[in-house]
């Protein structure tokens, strides 16, 4: 009697999320935009609102992010990403918004359009990169450079008499009744990587109930302006970064706490 043994089926462990298109990213070696864009896309797809998500695309290195989500996309002038994705969302309260955002971008000339669409509770969820740079012009200091950090307008070290301290937006919009959810997360290394996902996850999750403003703030590498190789750079956000950024959640109102839990129960 010959006993015929099954040959193991195929299992997929990688493909391409829908919610990406085909094209090459235009980012730097290195660079952690691209992880980024793929755990947004990879959350879309998983939730099953692609069909139904608009993202606003902000000024910086992200500029060209429309060419690369395959869904319904808009660019906002310069740091007024916020201020466009409240009108689309008030026209359209079914469809799920949202932003993707630098810190040149939000954090400086588009900070007054982030602070009120939180103050004000939009349904919106802003996926926030924070390389304590201006990368697209160059390599300038951003509101988020590090005291001492060398660029191209400061080039012997932000001074903290002249420039003040770095903004710290994740902790700053907790502090807004609007906000539902604020939290900071890495791109540094596998295991914060997972932990961002997760973090997306439930911003989006946010947006679905109907319950307000979220924000990720992404710690992410750039090293051209820089000045390091790609592992360098993940070492710096490591050994720099984090320090004066810490990791965490600064605010999970009660109500998606609550919703959150019935969920994973349910």
């Amino acid at each position: 009697m010959v006993t015929l043994v099954n040959e193991p089926s195929e299992i997929l462990v990688y493909e391409r999320p829908q919610s990406l298109t085909d094209a090459y990213t235009h980012y730097c070696p290195g660079c952690t935009h691209g992880v980024a864009h793929r755990l947004v896309a990879e959350v879309l797809d998983e939730l099953d609102i692609r069909e139904r998500s608009i993202l606003v695309a902000s000024v910086g290195c992200s500029v060209f992010s429309y060419k690369y989500f395959n869904l319904d996309s808009c660019e906002a002038a310069h740091g007024r990403a916020a201020a466009m994705a409240t009108g689309i969302k008030r026209v359209n309260p079914d469809n799920i918004v949202f932003t993707y955002q630098g810190d040149g971008d939000l954090a400086s000339i588009g900070i007054a359009e982030t602070i009120h669409a939180a103050a004000r509770g939009e349904r919106l969820t802003i996926i926030f990169l924070n390389n304590a740079i201006y990368g697209m012009t160059g390599g300038q200091m951003a509101p988020t450079s590090l005291i001492g950090q060398k660029t191209k307008s400061s080039p012997f070290g932000r001074d903290l008499r002249q420039t003040g301290h770095p903004m710290r937006m994740a902790e700053m919009l907790a502090g807004l009744e609007g906000t539902v959810y604020s939290v900071r997360r890495s791109l540094h290394d596998a295991r914060h990587i997972i932990q961002a996902k997760k973090a997306i996850k439930i911003a989006f999750q946010a947006q679905i109930m109907d319950l307000g403003f979220s924000l990720v703030e992404l710690l992410s590498t750039c090293p051209t302006n820089w000045h390091m190789t790609p592992v360098e750079s993940c070492d710096w956000v490591r050994e720099s970064m984090i320090p004066y950024f810490p990791l965490g959640d600064f605010k999970m109102s009660p109500k998606l706490q609550s919703k959150m839990e019935h969920s994973r129960r349910g």
